[in-house]
């Protein structure tokens, strides 16, 4: 019953409503370049992740809230994350453990909750480089 309801609703709307839609090389120009602005810098998104394990959390929550936020830069590529992790690691601003299942969690520590704070109060334009958080 509601398959054949969403069925006529589609031919109205393709009647009605998409049929004066015209979509030119123009519109997809600048969907492109919109979809490029959306894109999230290293900086965005390494915020992002100490953001997120200011509480503890495994990797594959963190890709899945990561792609919540928008971030979808883990969704194929899993591994790249795990490295951004175990830099932040040796880095010493976050603890891993492994739990029960042979789970492991992360978590940000005292100095890493520091600098999190530090970078979140500057203004966007002036975050601290990737770079300087994971080497300096």
């Amino acid at each position: 019953m509601m398959d054949k309801r969403l069925k006529n609703l589609r031919k109205t709307m393709n009647r009605e409503v998409f049929s004066q839609l015209k979509f030119t090389e123009h519109h997809k120009k600048s969907i492109r370049e919109r979809i490029k602005q959306e894109a999230h810098s290293d900086k965005e998104i390494l915020v992002a992740i100490m953001q997120l394990l200011v509480q503890e959390k495994t990797g594959y929550q963190l890709v899945s809230l990561l792609q919540s936020r928008g971030i979808l830069n883990f969704k194929e590529n899993e591994g790249s994350l795990y490295v951004i992790l175990h830099r932040l690691e040796l880095k010493g601003v976050l603890t891993s453990s492994w739990q029960e299942d042979n789970v492991k969690f992360y978590q940000l520590n005292k100095k890493g909750r520091k600098l999190l704070k530090k970078v979140e109060e500057q203004p966007a334009s002036n975050y601290l480089s990737f770079k300087e958080i994971l080497e300096g």
